[in-house]
């Protein structure tokens, strides 16, 4: 009598469905609770991704609490802490599981999390406090108003104010807080915005990139996109900025809000596939916006030839710069070692699939050792903010931060800016993190 077998595992390269969103079934939750029953049970019976994140030890401990200690002894309504554990980092895809497509299996557990976070959301079980959170543009536009911007800043840096805001908007007390600027990036590189420029071709590259300001690069950490186009122009990569840009959409992602995801992006293409056929490239210094145009907007909208146009357009920043290195067009001509450089390489960036390109430019630099961590940082831009979250945040965080305090580096940092600031935080080292593309605008001396 024939058998039919499953393999444990598979050797061939992950590849990622379409998300079929806008579909009915999407949304329906007895379809929906059958198929987390079903992913959760294989999860079970594996628990590789234990380390990973808070989503899975949350699964185990229901599931080992349970009267059958099965998924099955699991109420289906404490699925939701799972699903509310998850930030979408995409590490157990990428890097743990090995059910995930082409394996008949066909386990893709982020965006499990993903349509179960869309559900939740369309059911308005979402707090007031989360949907704030993630309204970036509106938040920094209001806190980067001159007079607003210091009572802002006033606010998170005092604790009866951060007391305030934990009771009233559930923010944590001892959450790190990013500062607001009033002079943003969009408005003091506003000259750059139109500009036209000659780019030399090298590879893919175009020689000449449209920087994406990004929402936390435009209104809390301007000095890094700073640095970003000091370093691109002084190897010859002339540098403008959209004309019009919103949130890449990440936020709401992570929200499930994918109305909101698709409105985004019905503003941002246009004007991105305008600078694509004009000739320049894409690039963004925050690898979770890199992320959203490369991979999650692609597997929403597969049929938009304009989301695919940008898709094959944008680059991460060392992504970029080795590429051009590997013509013979980055400038290397340092002025200052760095010495010892520990730094995390970014979920999102990791992702990518494009290799470790940040240590591989940062060990151009004479003088100068890289040490990588591959470890989640618990940030997620949103997570680590909040009361319920952010003790699981402190303890993601710690193997981390105690590998930058054993290496006792000469500087530390992320390839993520917000992770970076989680990190320095969770040393007592606030505003001590450099983020890699500071350091590399150190080497040069600029």
């Amino acid at each position: 009598m024939a058998t039919s077998t499953s393999r444990e595992g598979s050797l061939e390269a992950p590849t990622r469905h379409p998300l079929d969103w806008q579909s009915a079934n999407f949304y329906d939750q007895a379809s929906l609770d059958k198929e987390l029953e079903r992913v959760f049970d294989i999860c079970h019976g594996c628990r590789r991704c234990v380390s990973l994140c808070q989503s899975f030890p949350t699964l185990f401990d229901l599931v080992d609490g349970s009267e059958s200690m099965e998924v099955d002894g699991v109420a289906k309504n404490d699925y939701w802490k799972v699903v509310d554990h998850c930030y979408l980092c995409d590490l157990c895809y990428m890097t743990k599981c090995p059910y995930v497509p082409p394996h008949e299996w066909n386990l893709d557990f982020p965006h499990l999390m993903l349509r179960a976070k869309a559900v939740k959301y369309r059911q308005g079980n979402v707090k007031m406090r989360d949907r704030i959170l993630t309204s970036t543009d509106a938040v920094g536009a209001l806190a980067g108003i001159p007079v607003v911007n210091g009572l802002v800043n006033a606010v998170n840096a005092n604790a009866l104010g951060r007391q305030a805001l934990e009771a009233v908007l559930g923010v944590h007390r001892d959450a790190r807080v990013p500062p607001y600027a009033s002079d943003t990036l969009r408005k003091t590189e506003k000259a750059r915005m139109g500009r036209s420029a000659l780019g030399e071709a090298a590879g893919p590259t175009t020689g000449k990139v449209a920087l994406f300001t990004t929402c936390y690069g435009n209104y809390n950490e301007p000095g890094v996109n700073a640095d970003l186009i000091a370093v691109f122009e002084h190897s010859g990569i002339p540098v403008t900025l959209p004309e019009k840009e919103q949130c890449c959409g990440m936020p709401k992602l992570e929200l499930g809000d994918l109305e909101a995801v698709k409105a985004a992006k019905d503003a941002n293409i246009p004007v991105l596939k305008r600078l694509v056929e004009e000739g320049w490239d894409i690039v963004a210094m925050v690898p979770s916006c890199v992320l959203m145009f490369k991979q999650e907007l692609p597997l929403m909208f597969p049929e938009d030839a304009d989301v695919q146009a940008v898709k094959a357009h944008i680059f991460d920043p060392f992504e970029y710069l080795m590429l051009r290195h590997k013509h013979g067009k980055l400038n290397t001509d340092f002025k200052k070692p760095l010495g010892k450089v520990i730094y995390q390489a970014s979920c999102h960036q990791r992702v990518q699939n494009i290799g470790q390109k940040t240590r591989e430019v940062l060990a151009l630099v004479p003088d100068t050792t890289v040490e990588i961590i591959e470890r989640c940082s618990g940030h997620d831009g949103t997570y680590a903010v909040k009361r319920e979250y952010y003790a699981s945040a402190m303890k993601i965080v710690r193997p981390v931060a105690g590998r930058v305090e054993k290496a006792a580096p000469d500087h530390f940092g992320s390839d993520c800016p917000m992770a970076g600031a989680h990190i320095a935080h969770a040393l007592g080292k606030d505003g001590e993190q450099r983020h890699p593309l500071s350091l590399l605008r150190m080497a040069y001396g600029l």
